[in-house]
């Protein structure tokens, strides 16, 4: 997108809010880089260049407008689309992937040579890893200047800085402002609660919150997961500690309330709630694929920028998949509930009732099978599928090549397409994952007039591409559609 000039120049001049994290606008004269919807008068169009990272621009010299704080645009929907070593690269710099193991880390998870990362980032993004893990350094610090009353240092450690030198150089350089500066700025009337950080998280509208919220709350796990006062709260396991998540739906953003252990996380937990929302989605690309279908058309139109609810731990989901294979929604609620209270690592809760982190693959590989209150096949399944990411055999995570896991998963004992692309489709996030056996789907198809059988609703769904997952949203949410079919 951004070396298409001549739209990009388009997308500014309109002032379009649907290329925010596309591609930011770089102004000549003034040193600055803009979103495309900043709210300012337009810069003359032989004033302007772009680029396609907000590290790029920083690191080409251009320090972040403070009026449209392209530093806070939604992220590139690129990098949930795709599957290459950039998107994946990507993924794993918003989990901080490069701050805990640094670009040798980053590279050994890829499976590529530091210098073959490296190569690649500059390639389609302008800048290198450590540039992109800078500029999200940068963006951490701003959150908690403006959201805490920490002191500087505090905030310059948790925000990955090694020394308060070069935090104070890092604020000034892309923000043009120290960072009491900006803690000046923020509004006076602004309450700071001691542990808690309320955040904003922007999306590309429009949002349809009803099935990404409305699954969540159905499909949560006691004790892991509540709808607690119009908001969806649950637990995270966090590389140096663990969190709560408090999410609300709101019309221009996602209101967030988070209360970590280590400060150190905040970066990881907003890119899982981010993830687990969809909320980088390209809903206008999305709904405008889909509506080609004239079976679907009237679905997309009754209710557009519907969004896949993912996970915020790959392999959370993919033991609650298993858990979830022929039984009703409640039923495998129930199962997970007795994991989580057997098993679970408690945690404390002083704004709701949340009690425990979900198991992980290693103390879940602890349990003996014959106190499991399910069939002897599944039993099975549920051993073989935690014992292999408990000991490094499977690994699903934000780096993981979606066509090699599958593969994997296909290999495992009671492990068929619908399970496998469920969890392609909430926890791999594979945009183009398809359930044409799915019991709900048929029904749904049946009823719009779409093919009925597996084989030819497939066909039919080719034309979908690569957008077959959000499909799915939409014929999950007809009106007859029971939420017993919902995989948890």
């Amino acid at each position: 997108m951004h070396l298409d000039r001549e739209h990009c120049v388009r997308a500014v001049q309109s002032k379009d809010a649907r290329f925010d994290g596309w591609f930011f606008t770089a102004v000549l004269t003034t040193r600055i880089y803009c979103r495309p919807s900043c709210p300012v008068v337009p810069p003359k169009p032989e004033n302007m260049t772009f680029y396609p990272s907000a590290a790029a621009c920083q690191q080409a010299g251009f320090r972040a407008c403070k009026r449209c704080r392209p530093d806070t645009s939604p992220g590139s929907p690129e990098w949930n689309q795709r599957a290459d070593l950039v998107a994946r690269a990507m993924r794993l710099i918003s989990d901080g992937v490069v701050d805990r193991e640094g670009v040798p880390g980053l590279a050994a998870r890829l499976g590529y040579s530091p210098r073959q990362v490296e190569r690649q980032l500059l390639a389609e993004l302008g800048a290198g890893p450590l540039a992109l893990a800078r500029a999200q350094r940068a963006q951490t610090a701003r959150l908690l200047i403006e959201t805490t009353a920490l002191p500087m240092a505090e905030i310059a450690f948790a925000a990955g800085f090694s020394s308060i030198r070069t935090f104070n150089d890092t604020v000034r350089e892309v923000f043009a402002l120290s960072p009491s500066e900006l803690r000046d700025r923020r509004p006076k009337s602004a309450h700071h609660a001691p542990g808690a950080l309320t955040l904003r998280l922007p999306f590309r509208a429009p949002l349809n919150p009803d099935n990404l919220f409305g699954h969540l709350a159905a499909t949560a796990v006691p004790g892991v997961e509540e709808w607690r006062d119009g908001a969806y709260r649950r637990t995270l396991r966090l590389p140096y500690g663990h969190g709560i998540a408090a999410l609300a739906p709101k019309p221009d953003h996602i209101a967030c309330r988070l209360t970590l252990s280590d400060l150190r996380d905040l970066p990881v937990a907003i890119s899982r709630c981010r993830r687990m929302l969809d909320l980088d989605a390209d809903p206008v690309a999305v709904d405008d694929r889909l509506r080609t279908d004239p079976f679907l058309a009237p679905l997309v139109d009754k209710a557009p920028g519907r969004r896949v609810p993912r996970t915020v731990d790959e392999a959370e989901f993919a033991v609650r998949a298993v858990l979830g294979q022929q039984v009703s929604t409640a039923a495998a609620r129930t199962h997970a509930a007795r994991l989580v209270t057997a098993h679970g690592t408690p945690v404390d809760d002083p704004e709701g009732g949340l009690t425990h982190l979900f198991p992980s693959p290693e103390a879940l590989a602890e349990v003996p099978p014959d106190s499991l209150a399910m069939p002897r096949t599944r039993r099975t399944t549920f051993t073989t599928l935690v014992g292999q990411l408990a000991d490094g055999t499977l690994h699903l995570g934000v780096e993981s090549d979606w066509a090699e896991a599958r593969a994997k998963l296909l290999a495992l004992p009671g492990f068929g397409p619908w399970t496998v692309d469920v969890i392609a489709m909430r926890a791999l996030g594979d945009p183009d994952a398809f359930l044409p056996t799915d019991l709900g789907i048929r029904r749904a198809a049946q009823e719009l007039g779409l093919p009925g059988t597996p084989a030819a609703l497939t066909a039919r769904a080719a034309a979908w591409r690569p957008w077959r997952a959000y499909a799915v949203q939409y014929l999950w949410a007809t009106d007859s559609h029971p939420i017993n079919f919902l995989p948890v």
